[in-house]
């Protein structure tokens, strides 16, 4: 039996399946119009705290999950596109899915922020809707309603990038992400993590959770209405 090797954290592999879903989600209930508008806000608040605990997670967490570990400057991404040919597999992600992880964190970022600034114009609004300028309300719409197509882009270019290893570079990338181990083959003994830190993924994961709903309940503005 070939021996495997600890890469991908639980905590981490929790927040991207979570995340998957979430967005598929969001995606559907924006679809359903006002039937589904507050669960889509409530998925948007999820959403928020999925970032927050990424990120966090990038900070702190085993190797493999860190920024400093991945994210690549230009001279190893080039030098990573040169060599695109390549077997080799890369222990955590390679400089291409690096780069996917940021500019996913950055779209979804702005379209669930942008959110707690808007309204459907029918019956439910965004947390923060009113407490700023009518100015910024334009843009944060138009941020909502705009960037998920860059979303749906950015998706159709990763699943498109897990099919290309599978078929052309015979990597199977969506497995490791399950189980959270690669073998020995694909990765050196000394590129394994000893644990995925759940503790302390607990710990974050509360303290995220807290966060936004600090965010959203109550920090929120209270926004006087008038009717005459």
């Amino acid at each position: 039996m070939t021996d495997k090797h600890l890469i991908w954290d639980l905590p981490l592999r929790i927040f991207h399946w979570s995340f998957a879903v979430t967005i598929l989600a969001c995606w559907y209930t924006a679809e359903q119009g006002a039937d589904l508008v507050e669960i889509h806000m409530k998925l948007g608040f999820v959403a928020i705290t999925l970032i927050v605990f990424r990120v966090l997670w990038g900070l702190i967490g085993p190797k493999h999950a860190r920024f400093s570990q991945f994210v690549p400057s230009p001279k190893t991404l080039l030098s990573y596109l040169r060599k695109s040919k390549s077997d080799k597999t890369t222990p955590g992600h390679n400089p291409l899915g690096a780069m996917m992880v940021i500019l996913m964190i950055l779209l979804i970022s702005t379209q669930a922020i942008s959110g707690l600034f808007i309204n459907d114009d029918v019956f439910s609004s965004g947390p923060y809707y009113g407490s700023i300028s009518n100015g910024l309300e334009k843009i944060m719409r138009l941020l909502h309603h705009n960037t998920f197509d860059f979303m749906i882009a950015a998706i159709g270019l990763h699943l498109a990038a897990v099919a290309y290893y599978w078929r052309v570079k015979k990597q199977n990338l969506v497995l490791p992400m399950i189980t959270g181990k690669k073998s020995a083959e694909q990765v050196n003994a000394v590129d394994a993590i000893p644990h995925s830190k759940i503790i302390l993924a607990c710990v974050v994961a509360v303290c995220c959770v807290g966060f936004v709903y600090w965010l959203v309940v109550m920090n929120a503005p209270v926004i006087e209405e008038f009717y005459y």
